[in-house]
């Protein structure tokens, strides 16, 4: 059974040989130990990859990799300390090398700057689109396009979160005509990837603090659930799956993410009561990961590492499908722990 087909036979609840594998490499890692990275993919080789240029995954040989538009905006290199600018005009302050930086000056941060404000149309008008199908054709993986899609992140991004928080509290009305031109912008970016023959498209944001959301789940209900659907009515009519990625405890929400088509989604399960979203969710959704990073894998024993994923496991794999063996590979986790997680989903 090969990645494609594995992944797709998770997804659908249809008795995959295995759970996929699926690893999130962050760019401190591929520079730092890049030798102990391809040990690792080679003893585990992952069921996921995208079309892009992923640290430490190389595509096959004869690949053009994708890539987006040169912005008009952007200038500098992301994860390298210093400041560099993305394709919307954010400037990120960088204090490690292979770690993301923060926007500490948003440039929508008065709104008078918001007349003439225009989102990075070139980048998707100049984007190698072609090359994807390429990519797709030559891997018997399932392709996932990158997480680039994310409203909630990008208005936080361009205005700045606190001030977000205070627009949302106050209904501002620019802050919903910002969020609604974020949207079209990302509803482009999705038709897009919709032409491809990528197998699945992801989005993305935030919405949990460590013990609850991070507005009442009545405010999400109304501005930003709408989003999202559109999102995977998009998604599904292509014939492609939709995965989604929250951190943080987003309990009150999964309901809605199921209502509205969500076929796989990334979440911190160790902030949640893991046994009662087996009782409510086992065979509605499939998990994509995750195993704990904020403690366990960081600074957990192996043991400690594979009796977490046995947790998971019993919760969640009844061997139909529903989940997908995916964690994020930080700076401070060791590759034993890495490998004890895959190790204790072929248990």
């Amino acid at each position: 059974m090969d990645g494609r087909e594995r992944v797709t036979r998770a997804l659908r609840f249809e008795n995959p040989d295995r759970a996929p594998r699926d690893l999130w490499i962050m760019p401190a890692v591929a520079r730092s130990n890049p030798a102990e990275l391809q040990t690792v993919l080679k003893r585990f080789p992952l069921d996921i990859v995208a079309p892009v240029n992923t640290p430490g995954i190389g595509a096959p040989a004869s690949s053009v990799l994708f890539k987006y538009g040169r912005s008009e905006r952007a200038s500098g290199s992301p994860f390298v300390v210093g400041t560099y600018i993305d394709e919307w005009g954010c400037p990120w302050d960088v204090a490690e090398d292979g770690v993301v930086g923060e926007v500490k000056r948003p440039p929508l941060s008065d709104w008078a700057a918001l007349n003439g404000f225009r989102p990075p149309w070139e980048v998707l008008d100049k984007a190698n689109w072609d090359h994807v199908n390429r990519f797709c054709a030559e891997t018997d993986k399932f392709v996932l396009a990158p997480r680039s899609i994310k409203p909630f992140h990008r208005i936080q991004f361009l205005r700045g979160t606190e001030a977000v928080f205070i627009d949302l509290a106050y209904g501002t009305s620019e802050l919903l005509h910002l969020l609604d031109t974020v949207h079209e912008f990302f509803l482009k970016e999705l038709e897009l990837w919709c032409g491809t023959d990528v197998d699945g498209i992801p989005f993305a944001d935030d919405w949990g603090a460590q013990g609850s959301l991070l507005i009442s789940p009545q405010m999400w209900r109304e501005i930003f659930k709408p989003l999202y659907a559109d999102y995977c009515q998009m998604i599904h009519r292509a014939g492609k799956f939709a995965f989604m990625h929250s951190d943080g405890h987003i309990g009150n929400i999964i309901p809605d993410l199921i209502e509205i088509g969500v076929d796989a989604l990334n979440s911190q399960l160790f902030c949640m009561d893991i046994e009662e979203l087996s009782r409510q969710y086992r065979g509605k959704i499939t998990l994509w990961g995750e195993i704990d990073r904020q403690r366990i894998l960081p600074f957990g024993t192996p043991k400690e590492v594979r009796e977490a994923v046995g947790r998971v496991r019993q919760a969640f794999d009844t061997g139909a499908g529903g989940v997908i063996a995916q964690l994020e590979w930080g700076k401070d986790v060791s590759r034993e722990n890495v490998e004890a997680v895959f190790e204790a989903w072929l248990g």
